[in-house]
């Protein structure tokens, strides 16, 4: 089977993927797979889910030139894929709306989420307003600190925003939370789950919406550049802005797609959350993947300036993608991403997030490297106005 055709009807990619779950969760996500195998092809729930990117997210998103740091760096030039400019400032609610329609057509009137850095639940807040349904999001309360403005925003949409004090109290730790939620509720609850890890069928599920970004890219930048780019980039942490960029261009010969991973403070301090570079395969979160665990298996605490890549696991189909040779995965540091960040604020006018800074970073390594008719499209995959308490304490300034 082709990577492009995958998963399998278990859920694997490869070796990877599958549903390991507990035995109360078994009819909750086999009721979630029947029900998106009945509506993911249906006429009126496409049409629907195409009206709403239209015209409530405000897709399709442009692709942008960065000519000014293209000249400034030499060699390939750089192309930004635009999701910071949809609603909610993300990719984040490409993945709300279809999860949100389908709990309307299967009478779940409650809506949970997890969340890193805020705009996945901000963007299911959003959708849950939208649609008249009741919200929670939970939230690492290390995360909520640094977030503060996001958790206002999902309160002032009307979620209710969970802190999650246990473990490293982070993404990891939310996305426990909202799984016992989603045990003790399976009845009225339905479960938005906001990358592409998790069991079957979620890593599928939350790619094929996502694949929207590809898609059109793959109709943007014949129309601005003559042809396909040479390289596809975007930042990884559970994954799924990167899977939505790739998936399309997975059978797309000549386009090498790049990976970008959170080095934090350098893969030699063990603080950083690069589990496909420095991890092992292991079960987390309902799925089998790569990710950082000790001798003893049990999963090792993530550190990155970017809070939503601060999770020490990745979706199954980047696991396949990295192993299949398909996609090649990098690292970037904290110290070279927040670079990255003021560059593209200050060169091209865009203040991007902390996450898609990496992938920044990156392609800013990368294109000096490549003749000046190479190009290089990164996903911008959102705005970093919810960064800006970061990036200040990091300069020594009060925000």
């Amino acid at each position: 089977m082709k990577p492009y055709d995958l998963p399998d009807a278990r859920g694997h990619f490869g070796p990877y993927g599958g549903i390991f779950v507990a035995e109360t969760l078994v009819h909750a996500l086999e009721e979630l797979r029947l029900a998106y195998e009945r509506y993911r092809n249906d006429a009126d729930f496409v049409a629907e889910f195409r009206y709403e990117l239209e015209h409530f997210v405000g897709r399709p998103s442009p692709v942008y030139h960065a000519k000014r740091w293209s000249e400034r760096l030499g060699g390939a030039q750089i192309w930004f894929k635009r999701e910071d400019l949809n609603h909610t400032g993300a990719h984040k609610i490409n993945n709300t709306i279809g999860p949100a329609l389908l709990a309307k057509r299967m009478g779940k009137p409650r809506v949970i989420a997890e969340t890193g850095a805020g705009q996945h639940g901000v963007a299911t807040a959003t959708v849950a307003a939208r649609y008249g349904m009741k919200c929670v999001v939970y939230m690492g309360s290390e995360d909520v600190a640094r977030q503060a403005q996001n958790v206002y925003r999902m309160k002032l949409l009307g979620a209710e925003v969970v802190p999650v004090d246990s473990g490293s109290r982070t993404l990891k730790d939310a996305l426990n939370e909202a799984m016992r939620d989603w045990v003790t509720n399976v009845e009225d609850t339905f479960y938005i789950i906001g990358t592409v890890a998790g069991p079957h069928p979620y890593p599928m599920m939350v790619r094929d919406f996502q694949s929207v970004i590809g898609e059109e890219c793959k109709r943007q930048m014949p129309q601005m550049t003559g042809r396909q780019p040479d390289y596809v980039v975007a930042c990884v942490g559970g994954g799924s802005n990167a899977i939505g960029i790739f998936h399309p261009y997975i059978d797309v010969p000549g386009v090498q797609l790049i990976g970008v991973e959170a080095g934090g403070e350098g893969l030699a301090s063990g603080r950083h959350a690069a589990s496909l570079t420095a991890g092992t395969p292991g079960v987390l979160h309902g799925n089998r993947t790569y990710l950082l665990q000790d001798e003893n298996g049990q999963v090792i605490d993530t550190h990155s300036v970017s809070a939503g890549l601060d999770y020490p696991g990745v979706g199954p189909e980047h696991a396949w993608l990295k192993d299949s040779g398909r996609a090649r995965y990098e690292v970037v540091d904290d110290e070279q991403t927040l670079k990255a960040f003021h560059d593209c604020c200050r060169i091209e006018g865009i203040i991007p997030a902390l996450e898609s800074s990496h992938a920044l970073a990156y392609a800013a390594r990368l294109a000096p490297t490549l003749p000046r008719d190479r190009i290089i499209l990164v996903n911008l995959s959102g705005r970093g106005d919810k960064d800006m308490h970061t990036v200040a304490q990091r300069a020594g300034m009060r925000f």
